[in-house]
């Protein structure tokens, strides 16, 4: 049961803060060997991102599990060559710096595939290495909003909201990493070859959310977008109960609505699923009322044998507290040496041929640095005089 997909890869992160160590999250909990290259002054800038556990922020312990942590100063140039050295018995670099800062570090695809022509190495950048935006800063809510997101989320003349999701980060930036990273890890294995993976996450924002398509042909087309997944009909939206809590309905398929309608006795709403303007507005009022006469636990156990599509709208910690969050054993919880229990999402994924389980604790800063040096041949005394 511990044949770990991704056993005997071996990949240097240089990345920092979220999408990068994201993605090397899931390579490292599929079994990857993980090292964390840090810089000496600081480190990986998530590690003070507040809440702080004890030393370093609950998220940096959350997505750090399973990787090892150097020291390694890249301005210098013993760190370029012990750098490059790490680099020769690798399968996977993947780095978040902006465009053109590996090269003036000499560590770039182009020196490092000399050495090792088998190296896949993925670079993770606002918005890629190409382009008028290719040396522009960039976060999550950036990207949000040149994707068009941001202003999706708002009716004509409301303020848009901030997603208290990280979208662009996770999807655009660590998901697509990862896709793109094992694709190569494929073509790596049938071919001996490696490359170079451009990840813009602007461009993976902006491709992820296909439902916007729609939104694109209809205005080229003259055709009214009821913009179906945002609360523009009845079928698909939030609804305050007696307690002022909400539940999600989201009735899409016909089958779902008249199931729906049926439970709550309105056969009479059942052709009105997709309706929009001013139509919607005037069921959506109709089944307000309706759902103001229950509580939340109410309407659950109201529609407890429903199948519908309804579900309560929960808090994080209501979240974690799910029977079915805890059925899929979501949530675990981890000795840290330093830190104490480290409570963490487990991995999402279940494979049939091992169990998912944290082998090492989130890395202190540069915590396996000596050992590792050690392994490429260095003294006691040199590494000393490195530091």
């Amino acid at each position: 049961m511990q044949n770990k997909p991704l056993s005997g890869i071996k990949v240097l992160d240089l990345s920092r803060l979220l999408p990068g160590p994201l993605c090397t999250l899931y390579l490292a909990d599929m079994g990857a060997e993980v090292l964390k290259i840090e810089d000496p002054d600081k480190g990986d800038y998530c590690r003070f991102i507040p809440p702080l556990q004890k030393i370093n922020s609950s998220l940096f312990l959350a997505i750090n599990r399973n990787k090892s942590s150097m020291i390694l100063d890249l301005t210098k140039e013993e760190g370029g060559k012990i750098f490059l050295k790490l680099s020769k018995s690798s399968d996977v670099i993947i780095e978040s710096f902006r465009p053109g800062v590996v090269k003036k570090l000499g560590i770039d695809y182009e020196i490092i595939k000399k050495e090792n022509p088998k190296i896949i190495y993925c670079s993770v950048s606002a918005y890629g290495q190409t382009g008028p935006y290719s040396k522009k800063a960039g976060h999550d809510l950036n990207f949000c909003s040149y994707s068009g997101i941001i202003k999706q989320q708002a009716d004509k003349g409301e303020k848009p909201s901030i997603p208290r999701f990280q979208i662009a980060d996770v999807v655009g930036g660590a998901f697509n990493a990862l896709t793109g990273i094992l694709a190569a890890l494929v073509y790596q294995k049938t071919t001996g070859c490696g490359q170079y993976i451009d990840v813009s996450i602007m461009d993976g924002t902006l491709a992820n959310y296909v439902t916007g398509l729609s939104e694109l042909i209809s205005s080229k087309n003259n055709i009214s977008n009821i913009d179906l997944l945002t609360g523009a009909t009845p079928c698909y939206n939030l609804y305050k109960t007696l307690d002022k809590r909400y539940l999600a309905l989201a009735a899409i398929e016909l089958k779902f609505w008249k199931r729906f309608c049926e439970a709550v006795s309105r056969n009479d709403l059942i052709p009105y699923q997709m309706v929009s303007g001013k139509k919607s507005k005037k069921i959506y009022k109709e089944l307000s009322l309706i759902f103001k006469t229950k509580t939340l636990k109410e309407w659950m156990d109201y529609f407890k044998n429903t199948d519908c599509c309804i579900s309560p709208v929960l808090t994080v910690q209501e979240s974690v507290n799910n029977e079915q969050v805890r059925a899929r054993n979501m949530i675990i919880t981890k000795k840290h040496p330093l830190e104490g229990d480290v409570t963490q999402f487990n991995l999402p994924l279940k494979f049939s041929s091992f169990e998912f389980k944290v082998d090492k604790s989130a890395p202190m800063h540069g915590e396996h640095t000596g050992k590792i040096l050690s392994s490429l041949g260095y003294s006691k005394k040199e590494i000393e005089n490195l530091f």
